[in-house]
């Protein structure tokens, strides 16, 4: 019965894996990727509309 718990972490954390992978891949895309992406659109356009604004 030993090799039962000295397996049952390492299969524990391959299922948790599995599932964390699974969820990351159903969530890429979707209904809000058109708002996620303006939002980082929107963010970088500040950045470098700040970067180029002359110092007075």
């Amino acid at each position: 019965m030993e090799y039962v718990s000295a397996l049952l972490p390492p299969v524990v954390m391959a299922v948790f894996f599995g599932g964390l992978i699974v969820t990351i891949v159903k969530t890429q895309g979707g209904a809000n990727k058109a708002k996620e992406d303006a939002a980082v659109d929107a963010v970088i356009a500040r950045a470098e509309g700040a970067r180029q604004a002359p110092k007075a």
